[in-house]
């Protein structure tokens, strides 16, 4: 036989050996490294050539350089996109490795398992992560528990999230970051609900300030504390008291674990500034003070600043009269007798004829000496 019979004969036969290998695109096969550059891996699959694969087809993000994934001897899993032409073919590293991961992310979601995701743009609507080579995405409304207005504080942070929805066909992977958070403030919730008591005194730090009140966080778990209990004085808005960061002592007024709802009160740790004041006073004791209300039940006379007093429709005149103003008016001085002091209900009555009753007994008595 010739030496160019011979040649034919070897090549007929590696060609018949390449055939048994039956590639064909869309097959995932075994390679090996062969040579590796900043822009692309050259593999050998067993075909008649080495082929490249592009940096942007070895991993996802794409790197900097392929020399950040591969070596020189590596065994790579490689998918067949086509076969034939000057390169010898397309492989993708990234498409093989994501026909496994798409079988491990199943996994995972059937587990009710999570991913580390690591966040890598914003996009309309959400955030785009890569997972494992995948590119998943988590929609705004579920990567924090509270609306987030600049998404951009998540980017190149690694979260755990959970996955949600997957369709490995249209290469769709939704992931939620919130639904991990609702299950650990969940727990959180019943552990701290277990712990607080009703009527305890417990320290808390002020993290949200609305119209209607503050939301004190107890333990970890947001209690609210209406705007009527935050002061004895009046207040028109939270931020007049306090601040978001203050630490503040809170009294547990109820608790709901149903509706995980905590209501809270500052005032009720504070001294009762009525009270406080009341102190200074006895039952039948004479003062002096200015009519500062007019009401149908009679008259409110200031005590002193922020302390009044009531007196009542019967005790403003020894005469029988339909309405107060008919013997005192809006900044009338006057001089009442101390009747009773109710700390319960916070009231204190005062009486004109009692006072003037005293004071024209105590004339006649000065007259008859």
């Amino acid at each position: 036989m010739s030496e160019d019979m011979k040649n034919v004969e070897d090549m007929g036969s590696w060609l018949d050996s390449a055939g048994d290998l039956n590639f064909k695109p869309g097959d995932i096969v075994d390679g090996t490294v062969v040579q590796v550059n900043r822009s692309e891996a050259f593999v050998d699959i067993g075909y008649k050539q080495e082929i490249p694969i592009p940096k942007k087809e070895l991993a996802y993000p794409e790197p900097e350089s392929a020399e950040e994934v591969v070596k020189v001897g590596d065994k790579i899993e490689v998918y067949i996109q086509s076969l034939g032409g000057e390169n010898g073919g397309a492989l993708s590293k990234i498409k093989a490795d994501r026909m496994s991961v798409w079988k491990d992310i199943e996994a995972v979601k059937e587990r009710g398992d999570t991913v580390q995701a690591k966040i890598t743009q914003v996009v309309k609507g959400g955030l785009v992560a890569a997972v494992n080579g995948l590119r998943g995405f988590i929609p705004a409304s579920q990567m924090d528990l509270h609306f987030v207005k600049d998404l951009s504080v998540y980017v190149d942070q690694v979260v755990e999230a959970l996955p949600i929805e997957i369709d490995k066909h249209k290469q769709r992977l939704v992931l939620s970051r919130r639904q991990i958070l609702e299950k650990e403030r969940n727990e959180k919730q019943q552990e701290v609900f277990e712990k607080l008591e009703k009527g305890s005194t417990v320290k808390g730090v002020v993290k949200r300030l609305v119209d209607y009140g503050a939301f004190i966080d107890v333990g970890g778990v947001d209690g609210l504390a209406h705007i009527s209990d935050l002061s004895w004085e009046r207040v028109n808005h939270p931020s007049e008291v306090m601040k978001v960061g203050d630490e503040v002592e809170v009294l547990i007024k109820n608790i709901d674990p149903e509706t995980k709802r905590i209501s809270l009160s500052v005032k009720d740790t504070l001294p009762d500034p009525w009270v406080e004041k009341s102190e200074k006073y006895v039952e039948g004791q004479t003062l002096e003070g200015k009519i500062v209300k007019i009401a149908k039940f009679g008259a409110f006379m200031e005590i002193e600043p922020g302390f009044d007093g009531l007196i009542p429709m019967g005790e403003l005149s020894d005469r029988r009269i339909e309405n107060a103003e008919e013997v005192v008016q809006v900044g009338d001085v006057v001089k009442v007798k101390v009747m009773r002091i109710d700390k319960n209900r916070k009231r204190i009555s005062l009486s004109i004829n009692r006072a003037k009753r005293e004071s024209d007994g105590s004339k006649r008595g000065q007259d008859e000496e």
